[in-house]
């Protein structure tokens, strides 16, 4: 027995071994379709739930979290229709099936039911032999549209019964519409001479024979041909040239080439003189005789000729090249060498590449700009959820602190109160600084004080810093006009410089001083301000990438990397610019960009209105948050309304049957009946409330909310919601509602 069981570990061992060794990914499903073993592969091409991946996991577990987290293109949106079409009926046996994950690869994936009831899943990744499709199908379409735009006649024919897989717009005039490439030749024999050559070569150019065009004339041609492999056969390329007008083609060609609006020359090889040159050249070099004058470093023209010399012909060569105004640029020079008049010649021609340069530049910067947008949108969506799930609790929070304010006389109590409410204010805007951040828009405009705002920060972090020792010094003239922006948010961003220099000081060692400094810039309205430290400064080698969301030097547990990412998204959605000044030697300086507020800018609060409620006014309150439903309701009660509050949306349509309501608050995403079919109810059932609802929520980016708040153009707080807000929405829908004989 004990040598059995050697001999099943040993079985066991040797299967692992040959599952490891496979290229694809493998794993097993036992008949209750848990996994039983899978390779290192299989982990790799399911990384994002590589982590659930251990023997005993449920198949149908594994499918719900790949669809939750969006991991399959054909999943996103359609997550339950999804699990339905694989969790009804059994498993069954696919070949070859392509799948297709949101983050762009491609997987082929093959299922084999196993005599034991179980399955058995292999992934291929193939998403560079899709991509390669991709490239090989968009290449033969830009072939195909180049050349039957071009004027030349080409013709590519099979070498063996010359059928015509593809003629130009010239060759069809030329030859009309005939199947077979032998039609074209006057003499049999003269085409196997010439396939005979190109077999041998690869390639015929200039070989001379009699051709027959459509009319059936015989007229002498050049032909040029290329032997290359299409879609697994050999085939032939030509292109023709009718010799028949051959004295007049060379005078027109040259009247063509003065004419032409490219810079083309001909030079000498051996000596660079100039034998012929287009308009084009002699406005870009000027009437030189002699190329060697075009060069900025005049060996260049020696490195250039020695590769023209090996090569025959060069393409696109870039050199740097003076200008008839003595100006240097860089240009591009495709070049062949000829023979002419029994001397070597050099046909070129000579783009000035200045305006490519600056476009690719642009479209480099343009590319750049692009790739952090997508992760500011990935980080922007990742803060609306962290504040989402905090403005139930904040609004609780300060709900009760400010309602407490309102009734407690003792100073001592006052004081701890003032402490809670104040921090859980500073949460609550820390929670619509993110939210405002998502949304790449600030909360509320308003003119802002430069001064102040620094002064603001400079507290917050003389308050909070390590080391107690930090040094802020402000220079911020009397003549600097107020910005307009969020305050809180221009705020958290001079935060987080002020932080970052302490943080940088404590790691080096060196630092102790922060200067700030603020101008008006008039001829671009625009308001500076300027932090440097006098710390380590950033390294040349990460400062393209200091403002990278999740990019970090700090150790692992020190820092997110989405300080600088969340300065320049608030700055960005104000207008402005952040951006790090590299001409400084030492140290590190920020400067900001932000404009200067003008009267249209600026969003004013109004007074708070106080609700003044009869003694028989009901509200209903709806939200599946008991503990934000109940301070509503609380806060309601004591300005005299009676209140019944549920936490579902089906109680709520059942109140509303029963009782009249002069207000009805309601949450938005409840399970079950949500604020959308509440809404659907009130247009139906209860279209007299519509003037008296309003929507209290925690999501406001979400598509379907907005689209809801868009659609019903109903009023709605965002939470956390403080009870002066909340009584200002009352005192909003009692106010709309109230009719002209109402008093």
């Amino acid at each position: 027995m004990a040598n059995d069981l050697d001999d099943i570990e040993n079985a066991q061992h040797l299967l692992r071994d040959a599952v490891d060794s496979l290229k694809e990914g493998f794993a097993l499903y036992d008949e209750n379709r848990r996994l039983v073993m899978f390779n290192q592969r299989y982990a790799e091409m399911n990384k994002a739930v590589a982590h659930l991946l251990k023997p005993g996991l449920d198949w149908e577990i594994l499918m719900r979290e790949t669809a939750r987290r969006g991991i399959y293109a054909d999943a996103v949106g359609n997550e339950q229709q999804w699990l339905s079409d694989r969790l009804v009926g059994g498993i069954e046996f696919i070949q070859d099936f392509e799948l297709r994950e949101t983050d762009g690869r491609t997987y082929l994936v093959s299922v084999h039911p196993t005599r034991s009831g179980g399955f058995v899943v292999t992934r291929e990744d193939i998403t560079a032999k899709k991509q390669a499709e991709v490239e090989q199908r968009d290449g033969d379409i830009l072939i195909r549209k180049v050349l039957d735009a071009s004027a030349a006649v080409v013709t590519m024919a099979r070498i063996g019964d010359g059928q015509i897989l593809y003629r130009s717009p010239a060759a069809l005039h030329l030859f009309g519409p005939s199947k077979s490439a032998r039609e074209h030749y006057a003499r049999p024999e003269e085409r196997a001479d010439f396939v005979t050559e190109l077999l041998a070569d690869g390639r015929v150019d200039n070989f001379k024979l009699d051709l027959r065009n459509a009319d059936g004339h015989i007229f002498p041609a050049s032909i040029s041909s290329q032997l290359i492999d299409f879609k697994g056969e050999e085939v032939i390329v030509t292109s023709i040239i009718d010799l028949t007008v051959q004295k007049e083609a060379d005078a027109l060609i040259r009247q063509v080439m003065e004419a032409y609006p490219a810079a083309i020359n001909m030079t000498h090889a051996e000596t660079g003189e100039v034998l012929f040159s287009t308009p084009e050249l002699k406005a870009l070099f000027g009437p030189a005789d002699n190329s060697r004058s075009y060069y900025a470093d005049p060996t260049e023209r020696e490195s250039y000729l020695k590769d023209l010399r090996q090569a025959g012909m060069l393409k696109d060569r870039r050199m740097e090249f003076v200008d008839a105004h003595g100006r240097k640029f860089w240009g591009a020079d495709s070049s062949r060498l000829i023979e002419f008049n029994g001397e070597e010649v050099i046909v070129s021609n000579t783009r000035d590449l200045t305006d490519e340069l600056a476009l690719s530049e642009e479209l480099s910067r343009q590319r750049e700009l692009l790739f952090q947008n997508e992760k500011m949108s990935a980080l922007g969506e990742l803060l609306a959820g962290v504040a989402h799930e905090l403005n139930n609790p904040l609004s609780v929070v300060v709900g009760h602190s400010l309602m407490l304010k309102e009734e407690i006389t003792d100073p001592g109590l006052m004081t701890r109160i003032d402490k809670i409410g104040t921090a859980a204010e500073r949460c609550a805007k820390i929670v619509k600084t993110f939210l405002a951040m998502a949304r790449q828009q600030p909360s509320k405009i308003e003119s802002v004080d430069v001064a102040s705002v620094i002064e603001t920060a400079a507290d917050v972090v003389g308050y909070g810093s390590v080391s107690g020792g930090i040094r802020i010094t402000r220079n911020i003239p009397d003549g600097v006009p107020p910005i307009a922006a969020d305050a809180d948010q221009i705020t958290q961003v001079i935060i987080n410089l002020f932080i970052n220099a302490e943080q940088a000081w404590a790691s080096s060692g060196s630092g102790d001083h922060i200067d700030v400094s603020a101008m008006f810039k008039s001829d671009t309205g625009m308001v500076e301000v300027i932090v440097y430290d006098n710390g380590p400064g950033i390294p040349e080698a990460i400062r393209a990438r200091i403002f990278e969301p999740f990019f970090t030097t700090k150790e692992v547990g020190e820092g997110t990397g989405i300080g600088l990412a969340f300065c320049h998204r608030i700055i960005l959605s104000h207008g402005g610019q952040i951006e790090l000044d590299q001409t400084r030697t030492s140290g590190t300086c920020f400067r900001i960009m932000l404009p200067a507020a003008k009267s249209d800018d600026v969003q004013t609060d109004e007074p708070a209105n106080q609700i003044s409620a009869p003694a028989d006014m009901r509200a209903l309150i709806v939200d599946d948050e008991v503990e934000v439903g109940e301070l509503n309701a609380e806060i309601l009660r004591k300005e005299g309304f009676a209140v019944d509050f549920v936490s579902s949306g089906e109680e709520a349509l059942e109140r509303l049957r029963a009782t009249k309501y002069d207000v009805f608050l309601s949450d938005l995403n409840m399970p079950g009946v949500d604020g959308r079919q509440i809404y659907a109810a009130l247009q139906a059932h209860f279209p007299e409330m519509l003037s008296r609802t309003a929507y209290i929520t925690g999501d406001t980016m979400g598509q379907s909310s907005l689209g809801l708040l868009r659609d019903s153009g109903l009023p709605h707080l965002e939470k956390p919601v403080s009870p002066a807000e909340l009584r200002e929405l009352v005192h909003r829908l009692l106010t709309d509602h109230k009719g002209p004989t109402d008093g």
